[in-house]
């Protein structure tokens, strides 16, 4: 019977053990930090990353000026400063906005993170294949337009109004052409490299320690805001008030002027 039982309850164990095996390999894979994201081969995708750090009060402009000064020296390879800004006071804080090679993403996040704590992440990717096949087929359209306009300048045979005319042309199709070349230039600009914002903030603790002696500090100015609306609402109703009183006053002489009758 026991033979029996236990080769019953074998497999039983067995799944379990499985089970519960994969639910920590998956607590463990989802508790990994996220990698950066690299496009895959022949794709245009443009990344942008926003990512939320917590540090301590005196630790945040101090690591603002470590990324940015990172990000100058080019120390993750190839970045660009496009924002900063920061606050201080009880609610300190600051972002930095930078455009950096796929392979400087991480290195970065890394540096902002040390000592604290990486909240938040988002990453997001935006497809620009169809923007780039429509710049090019445009670019090809107004370089070879241009070289059928260039072609015609050439002839001998042309009249002063011809000429004018063409001229005015070939300098249009040269200006949409430039733009189209700039609008390339950004395209591959975002392929190639990626967008990452980090904002530095206080721990729940400290902004919650900062709300409340922003509150005790305001207490005054609360107070004398809530005594002048006090007297500005009396000095108001005063005359609400006599009027209501009159015409009680009226409507009972009335009444009893009506049942003297």
């Amino acid at each position: 019977m026991k033979r029996i039982l236990t080769a019953l309850l074998l497999p039983l164990m067995l799944a379990a053990c499985s089970q519960k095996q994969g639910e920590v390999q998956a607590v463990g894979a989802a508790s990994a930090p996220m990698q950066s994201q690299r496009a895959p081969q022949g794709a245009m995708l443009a990344y942008e990353h926003h990512v939320s750090v917590s540090l301590d009060r005196q630790a945040i402009s101090p690591r603002l000026k470590a990324v940015q000064a990172a990000c100058d020296q080019r120390r993750f390879g190839q970045c660009t400063v496009l924002d900063m800004s920061e606050q201080g006071g009880d609610y300190a804080s600051a972002s930095i906005t930078v455009r950096v090679v796929p392979d400087g993403v991480e290195p970065l996040i890394a540096l902002a993170g040390k000592g604290g704590e990486i909240g938040s992440r988002n990453t997001h990717a935006e497809d620009l294949a169809e923007v780039v096949r429509d710049n090019d087929s445009l670019r090809a359209r107004l370089e070879n337009e241009r070289t059928q306009l260039q072609a015609f300048q050439q002839r001998r045979d042309l009249a002063v109004a011809d000429m004018i005319a063409l001229s005015r042309q070939l300098a249009e199709v040269e200006a949409q052409l430039q733009q189209a070349q700039q609008a390339a230039a950004q395209h591959r600009m975002r392929i190639e490299t990626q967008k990452l914002t980090i904002r530095f903030e206080l721990p729940e603790g400290q902004s919650g320690r900062s709300e409340i002696a922003q509150a005790v500090r305001d207490f005054g100015g609360t107070l004398a805001m809530g005594t002048a609306w006090t007297i500005r609402a009396a000095a108001f109703l005063i005359p609400v008030v006599i009027a209501l009183g009159f015409a009680v006053w009226a409507l009972r002489r009335l009444r009893g002027s009506r049942r003297g009758k």
